[in-house]
């Protein structure tokens, strides 16, 4: 592999290609993923500064049969973006390709590299009098690459959309080495398959994402936040129903957080001052964004929660009076997953399910996950607005986290899993599938679903060196 490694140095310059081979290098940042679950050790760590670089590293690698694992911020959850363990693996790191290319403030779409970070991204578009809608936790370390290889989500998919529905254009580097200049800002172009709609959620499987075209939106006049409790799940649905019906496109944002998710960002995070949790077993984060007034804007929320109050389904509610405590509020979402993990260990579950099922998709399979394992603990928490749940689960207090993730995760998943079968749900909403859910993917995906799959992987990669293993097993 030293042929392989000199060409790379040659490609993108000695000091952007990263190997063992030096005592001095620490790849870790690299080989694990997010959650510290995966260890894998790369080849090397490629660092290409263009799409051209990176057309040469696929070319160099397709040479020599040597398989490329694409990452961006590295912060996925499903182990998709770090290598395996056979230290024979190419690392392409996105990172230094960060660019703002264009803005085009007539065509409402600015084209940006794959490694731009998402929050730069929406930086550039707000100084620019534009917003760019998609919002996720990670938004300060993931890369709009990342985002559109794994179909991100987050919290205003409800007005917006995935990032999917954000996308029109990319630019792609195939596994053979080639460039697909993708980078319309065409709203409609019906000239054949859509190219781009494929490579979107392929998680590098078919190809390397290296820029991308997004859909900008006029900066709303205003955005407000309230916080509703509720006293169960049946009327968080009958008040995402209401709020549909009273804020129209305005509604930007519906989350729905549970009692035990709550009082773990309340234990870890006391300067956050939860609102509410102790007297409900829910709690839901509503946005209102409106492009008309902060009056208005608030004339709504008021309308909404008054018939949401009368009707049964909010016992009390506060709206934000100010920037700052709306971000507060939506510091508290946004900590419950940080919050979880100093809890000790746990069992994540990405899943989707029609928003008509949730109530009692939750109340089965609490029941069922209790009945099995008397004593867990469940955080749920999440997107209900476009029905994507976060159902985790922490193991009994007092239980060693370790031993219970390494003895039960499997069992868990399992039971989870067929609930969200029976319910007609997905076992993943926005995290991908990665290499931590391919197994499960053959039992949950139609099998004529998988076979197509399959062939186009076949078709697109077929000396399948584009991330291996991952999403779709061959």
């Amino acid at each position: 592999m030293s042929s392989l490694i000199d060409s790379l140095r040659q490609i993108c310059g000695a000091e952007h290609v990263l190997t063992h081979d030096d005592p001095s290098t620490d790849l870790s940042a690299w080989e694990h993923d997010w959650r510290k679950r995966v260890f894998g050790k790369a080849l090397a760590v490629v660092r290409p500064a263009s799409t051209a670089e990176v057309a040469a590293v696929v070319k160099a690698c397709a040479n020599t049969f040597t398989s490329i694992v694409p990452q961006g911020g590295n912060t996925g959850l499903v182990a998709g973006s770090v290598p395996d363990a056979s230290g024979q693996q190419i690392v392409l790191s996105l990172q230094r390709m960060n660019a703002v290319r264009a803005l085009d403030p007539d065509n409402l779409t600015m084209t940006v590299e794959a490694g731009c970070i998402l929050h730069n991204l929406q930086d550039a578009a707000e100084k620019a009098g534009f917003l760019f809608p998609l919002s996720l936790a990670a938004e300060g370390s993931c890369t709009i690459g990342g985002n559109l290889g794994t179909n991100a989500g987050g919290t205003q998919v409800v007005r917006y959309g995935n990032t999917r529905e954000l996308c029109l254009g990319l630019e792609v580097v195939t596994a053979h080495g080639e460039v697909w200049h993708g980078l319309t800002g065409l709203r409609k172009d019906n000239t054949g398959y859509d190219l781009r709609h494929l490579m979107i959620g392929s998680e590098g499987t078919l190809g390397v994402i290296t820029a991308a075209t997004m859909k900008l939106y006029p900066l709303p006049a205003a955005q407000l936040t309230a916080w509703a409790a509720v006293p169960s799940m049946e009327a968080a649905v009958q008040l995402l129903g209401l709020a549909h019906q009273h804020l129209g496109a305005g509604l930007t944002g519906f989350e729905v957080m549970g009692q035990f998710a709550l009082s773990l960002a309340d234990k870890y995070f006391p300067n956050l001052r939860v609102p509410l949790y102790k007297e409900t077993p829910w709690c839901v984060l509503l946005e209102n964004s409106d492009h008309e007034s902060e009056a208005h804007a608030r004339n709504q929320f008021e309308r909404l929660l008054e018939v949401a109050m009368t009707a049964g389904c909010v016992s009390d509610a506060v709206v934000a009076e100010s920037i700052a405590q709306a971000k507060g509020l939506w510091q508290i979402r946004e900590s419950i997953t940080s919050a979880q993990a100093q809890e000790g260990l746990n069992i994540k579950h990405d899943i989707s399910i029609p928003i008509s099922k949730i109530p009692a998709f939750v109340a089965a399979t609490d029941a069922l996950l209790l009945r099995e394992m008397p004593g867990v603990r469940l955080v749920d928490f999440g997107h209900l607005g476009d029905g994507n749940l976060h159902y985790n689960v922490q193991a009994p207090e007092g239980v060693d986290d370790q031993i219970f993730v390494r003895d039960h995760e499997d069992k868990v998943n399992d039971l989870v899993f067929e609930s969200v079968s029976h319910f007609k749900g997905s076992i993943s909403a926005e995290h991908g599938v990665g290499s931590m859910k391919v197994g499960k993917l053959p039992h949950y995906k139609d099998p004529v679903a998988l076979a197509m799959m399959r062939s186009i992987k076949q078709s697109l990669d077929p000396q399948n060196i584009m991330n291996p293993g991952r999403v779709i097993s061959l």
